[in-house]
């Protein structure tokens, strides 16, 4: 918000410098973006009378004029508007002066032959318009010539941009900002004047019905006629300029001034207008929009209404955005004489869905998706009336308003606050002799208190004091707890005037379970030669089936980003294909991230671990022959992460992932019964449409199953070391016919079992389907290391064990030993 020092001062008294002033505001929590020191846009203009006009001898388009700037002699300036005259005031930039908003230094000089001392501004040279027809005429009477023209401007002001956060709704007024300096320096608040307008007719033309208690607990609507609309006066106009607002006409600017004053926004609708458009009798509703319903708003868009979108009605007729804008057929123009003024009080959640909706912020809107304050609602709106009646000559015929059980009750809360917390939170302050330290006493807390606007009543003994805080209704949305009331005291009091204190009692962080599990596994992804990668969450919609389960936003700024990813295999396929495209080569990378899906209605989120191996990465190098990736390669990756992780997984077949090759891939199982994921080739049919190679392997791993496997093994352990035995190994071989659909690890796990502790690896190292093999069958071969880790074996430990393994393979599956 931007925030003038002198329209500031009219509310507060201080001596700050704008410097000062920022440096206390950012002290109290606010932060001041910059400082506009308007005084610089205009040092050396001067209010000129010119005398006299003529053309000029050598120009059509050009003026010689004889301007008094009350120097002894008056100046000679050559001037190019058309709306030069004699007998007319004007800004005048003498000779030296600088320009920093045309970047211009006036030197004398000659134009067209003709001497010239000076220049004759407009409002665009002196920063106050992006455009100007011609130069500024003062319009005030009794001007001297020669005196300081920024106070007829309104540059003798500095203006502060500030910005709140988004919990100090009050913040975003004058007033807010006015009750916080009065907090500051301890200087009293006066506030703006407004004529009480209590004995307003209650009997109006326009009736008010409201029907959603929560979305609009309070709303008034008054009617005036003998509008004079015209321009606002000077004063107005520079207040909005310097917040930032273009200045329309005096009804609408006057609404917008006491928005910028007390942080209420408010309508005007044209009556005449309103009537035209939904008939008469009227009647003013406040309701949520249907599916088909439009509106033309103020900025000339067709909108298309939502069933989130909030609406002001007349008859039942879409005729404004509630608290966000009004409607282009019933706005306010030259031609205007009644007019029905809007003064609201709307649910902030209700205004920020309408305003999302829509895709639409304005002033009006963000002050209601912060939340207004009600209670000052009237005094607002009567503020607004009485201007209205001033610079408008507005006639007032009779107000209407409406409440329901929601809008009768003035907000109000009651906190405890505690002297021992306050202490105990904050520490000891630094006295101003440094002589030492002391703990806030009870006078201070309760002058601080004060200033903030709160009432205080203590309970309880004098040794243990305890107040009933009373929150002032304009703080209501912020002050909640008793820490708020402890953080406002720490603010105001200063950060800096405590003292510097250590915890008392210190301890080393940590990473939890999770996190460091986390590291592990992105260390042996990495070690195993794969790149992290991170996609967007937001995803383009599916097609088919898969749109069914997955989240569709309901108001996306962009189709591309839409929904939300079901997976994070697309991401890494997408990323894949766009390396080969750029010619960066294949890409090994790992994902770890959510994925989101409908699940009866619900949302469910998940966190997923996911891969993409394959290619050949010395290609283009200047080795010869191609080496892609083959199947077996890729899953030796990924066991080796697992074998980093003491996690041992068993591979089954499975075709139920309609992206891999139906016979090229594998579930990934934990223990028999837990499934961790799949992995396995990329389709083919996908492959040639996304012009891949053939050598593509994709993993996908569930992170909750992970996670508990993982952590549950070293759950109360400690993990041992197991030495190396230096005894040397022994290998067999053991070969065999076995079923086709009896699956290698099956047979492994059986082995190492039935080997126990001397037999240290069962490896399978020829696989053979073909001539002299049963049909449905396949030749395995198995190589069978033996180790002890505390001697020599020989062929009498060996053999035992041996063939207690070939005993057991007969007994279990049907295989024909063949060695």
């Amino acid at each position: 918000m931007r925030v003038s020092i002198s329209w500031l001062k009219e509310l507060v008294d201080f001596d700050l410098s704008p410097e000062g002033l920022a440096e206390a505001l950012t002290m109290a929590g606010f932060e001041v973006e910059e400082i506009e020191e308007r005084r610089t846009w205009a040092d050396g203009v001067v209010v000129g009378r010119v005398l006299e006009r003529q053309p000029h001898p050598n120009a059509e388009k050009l003026s010689l004029c004889t301007v008094d700037i009350g120097t002894a002699t008056p100046s000679t300036i050559v001037c190019g508007a058309a709306n030069v005259c004699a007998d007319i005031y004007v800004p005048v930039a003498t000779v030296g002066t600088y320009l920093p908003k045309v970047d211009l230094k006036i030197k004398p000089r000659q134009l067209r032959g003709v001497p010239s001392e000076g220049m004759i501004c407009s409002l665009a040279e002196l920063g106050l318009a992006k455009d100007s027809e011609g130069i500024h005429i003062f319009q005030q009477e009794a001007l001297t010539p020669g005196q300081d023209a920024r106070p007829l401007l309104g540059l003798d002001d500095s203006i502060l941009d500030l910005t709140s956060t988004a919990n100090r709704a009050d913040a975003l007024s004058m007033v807010g900002i006015a009750r916080e300096v009065a907090a500051i320096t301890g200087n009293p608040l006066k506030l703006p004047p407004s004529q009480s307008l209590a004995g307003i007719a209650q009997s109006s033309p326009v009736a008010i019905e409201l029907t959603d208690a929560k979305a609009c607990p309070i709303y008034i609507g008054t009617v005036m006629e003998q509008i004079q609309i015209g321009p606002s006066p000077d004063w107005l106009k520079q207040r909005l300029a310097a917040a930032g607002t273009r200045s329309i006409s005096n009804v609408v600017d006057i609404t917008n001034y006491v928005l910028l004053e007390w942080g209420q926004p408010l309508h005007a609708f044209d009556l005449d207008q309103l009537q035209a458009a939904a008939g008469a009798p009227l009647t003013v509703g406040v309701r949520l929009a249907q599916s088909a319903e439009k509106l033309c708003t103020l900025d000339g868009q067709d909108r298309q209404l939502t069933p989130q979108t909030l609406l002001i009605t007349a008859n039942d007729r879409p005729v404004a955005l509630a608290g966000v804008m009004g409607g282009e057929e019933t706005e306010v123009h030259d031609q205007t004489q009644t007019v029905f003024l809007e003064a609201a009080y709307f649910d902030a959640a209700a205004i920020r869905r309408s305003a999302r909706s829509q895709g639409l912020r304005t002033e009006a809107s963000a002050r209601y998706e912060r939340g207004v304050n009600p209670a000052e609602l009237t005094l607002a709106c009567d503020r607004a009336l009485q201007l209205l009646q001033e610079l408008a000559g507005a006639t007032i015929v009779g107000q209407a308003e409406d409440r329901t059980e929601v809008g009768r009750i003035t907000p109000t809360r009651t906190l405890d606050l505690r002297l021992s917390r306050v202490n105990q939170i904050l520490g000891p302050t630094v006295e101003s002799n440094a002589a030492g330290t002391a703990a806030l006493d009870r006078d201070t807390v309760e002058a601080l208190l004060t200033k903030l606007g709160c009432e205080t009543k203590p309970v309880g003994s004098a040794a243990a004091t305890v107040w009933q805080v009373t929150v002032p209704p304009y703080r209501y949305r912020d002050l909640e707890r008793e820490i708020d009331l402890i953080e406002e005291i720490a603010r105001l009091y200063g950060y800096d005037r405590f003292a510097n204190t250590l915890p008392a009692q210190t301890a080393r962080g940590f990473l939890s379970p999770e996190a460091a599990l986390s590291q592990q596994l992105r260390a042996a992804f990495r070690g195993a030669g794969l790149t992290e990668v991170l996609h967007y969450s937001l995803t383009k919609p599916a097609e088919g089936d898969q749109r069914e389960t997955q989240v569709v936003l309901a108001n996306p700024l962009f189709a591309e980003y839409s929904a939300l990813r079901s997976d994070l295999l697309s991401g890494l396929i997408d990323a894949y294909q766009y390396n080969l495209e750029q010619g960066n080569g294949p890409l090994n990378a790992f994902e770890i991230g959510h994925v989101f899906s409908m699940a009866e209605g619900e949302l469910v989120e998940t966190e997923k671990v996911a891969g993409i191996v394959g290619g050949d990465s010395r290609r283009g190098r200047w080795v010869s022959g191609a080496q892609p990736l083959t199947w077996y390669e890729a899953k030796g990756l990924l066991e080796e992460v697992c074998d980093r992780l003491n996690l041992t997984v068993d591979y089954r077949p499975d075709s139920a992932v309609p992206r891999l090759h139906p016979g090229r891939t594998a579930g990934l199982w934990v223990r028999g019964r837990l499934r961790l994921g799949t992995f396995g080739q990329l389709h083919p049919e996908l492959r040639q449409q996304r012009g891949l190679p053939d050598e593509i392997y994709l993993f996908e791993l569930d992170w909750s199953v992970l996670k508990t496997c993982c952590l549950a093994q070293y759950s109360g352990q400690m993990v041992r070391f197991q030495p190396y035995s230096p005894y040397p190994a022994a290998d067999r071989d053991l070969a065999f016919f076995a079923p086709v659909e009896i699956a290698v690890a099956d047979l492994q796990k059986l082995m190492l079992k039935t080997g126990g502790k001397l037999l240290e690896t069962v490896t399978l190292f020829d696989q053979y389907r073909g001539q002299n093999v049963p049909e449905s069958q396949r030749s395995l071969a198995f190589r069978l290391v033996y180790r002890s880790p505390d001697r020599t074996l020989t062929d009498s430990d060996i053999e035992p064990v041996h063939q207690k393994i070939r005993a057991a393979l007969e007994k279990a599956y049907p295989v024909s030993l063949r060695s």
